[in-house]
């Protein structure tokens, strides 16, 4: 398969890798992209993960409460950013967070087929049409995701604008303005640090296998690794891993507001519920980042306008 240049220019976006290391990458995974972005991360030359990190597209997420026990957060994509700030727009996406928050339905199909809550003569799929038709913009409901408390409360927190929406659950007996301050400080946490997990114990033996390989291949080229019993590699591939966990788990990580730089989550957690006298756990956390893992159409803005004006 030939090389070109926008996919080596592609790579190096997602990896930040250099532009010689990504086209050598690409001949070796024959242009697939995400095997080329696993062929950096074992030769120790790229931080990115995976292709579905990038954030490349317009639009806006929101987040609808339902009381302290049920919250729904919606991604709803437009072409431009234009668009996004669009006071219709904003409404609209609004309202879909609304019906977001009321429904029952079990994935983005039977979301797209319900009733509408504004006009029930009429189906979400439909409104969206029509919403299209008065924008003059592709527009795409991409995802939702309800939460509902059974034995405790829900948080939300929206970022940027709407780039970025976030829900926090949490087991508590006690629900009051400082723990609710407390969980939206988390949920903060969560949209600013993009963890993976809740805890440790959320991650599955599959992430650990691969990240394990990933890191033993990484240690295979490193020099000052040369030569060292299987022992020593093992327990490095061990601290490095749990390093990495510290980093995608939630509670393992440092808080962001600690006075002492030093205070994980679960700590500042378990303070929390001993100053009110809580049995305070965090359950559950949805991240919605705008554009996720969706590629953005670059657009030549003096030909776009040219082509407007023939036609």
């Amino acid at each position: 398969m030939a090389i070109t240049a926008a996919m080596v220019k592609e790579l190096r976006e997602m990896t930040g890798a250099g532009m010689m290391d990504c086209k050598k990458a690409l001949t070796e995974t024959n242009g697939d992209m995400d095997a080329a972005v696993e062929f950096l991360r074992k030769n120790g030359q790229a931080k990115a993960e995976k292709k579905a990190g990038r954030i490349a597209a317009e639009g806006l997420c929101r987040v609808a409460m339902d009381g302290d026990q049920c919250a729904a957060v919606v991604e709803v994509n437009s072409e431009t950013d234009f668009v996004a700030k669009n006071a219709d727009f904003q409404n609209f996406v609004e309202t879909v967070a609304a019906q977001a928050v009321c429904s029952d339905a079990a994935d983005i199909d039977a979301f797209m087929a319900e009733k509408w809550k504004e006009d029930a003569s009429k189906t979400v799929k439909e409104a969206l049409v029509e919403k299209v038709a008065v924008i003059g913009e592709n527009l795409n409901i991409r995802r939702f995701e309800k939460v509902v408390a059974s034995e405790g409360c829900v948080v939300s927190y929206v970022h940027g604008g709407g780039r970025i929406g976030v829900i926090v659950e949490a087991a508590t007996d006690v629900v009051n303005d400082a723990v609710k301050e407390a969980l939206t400080n988390i949920a903060m946490q969560v949209a600013a640090l993009s963890p993976k997990y809740v805890s440790t114990a959320d991650v599955s033996e599959e992430y650990k296998a691969h990240e394990k390989e990933i890191l033993m291949a990484q240690i295979a080229q490193d020099p000052k690794m040369a030569g060292k019993p299987e022992k020593v590699i093992e327990g490095a591939v061990v601290g490095r891993l749990n390093k990495e966990l510290k980093e995608v788990c939630l509670l393992e990580q440092t808080y962001v507001k600690a006075e002492d730089g030093k205070q994980t989550v679960a700590q500042y957690v378990a303070q929390v519920a001993k100053e009110n006298s809580a049995a305070l756990s965090i359950k559950k956390f949805v991240r919605f980042e705008t554009g996720e893992g969706l590629e953005k159409k670059e657009e030549n803005f003096a030909e776009e306008v040219a082509k407007q004006m023939n036609q």
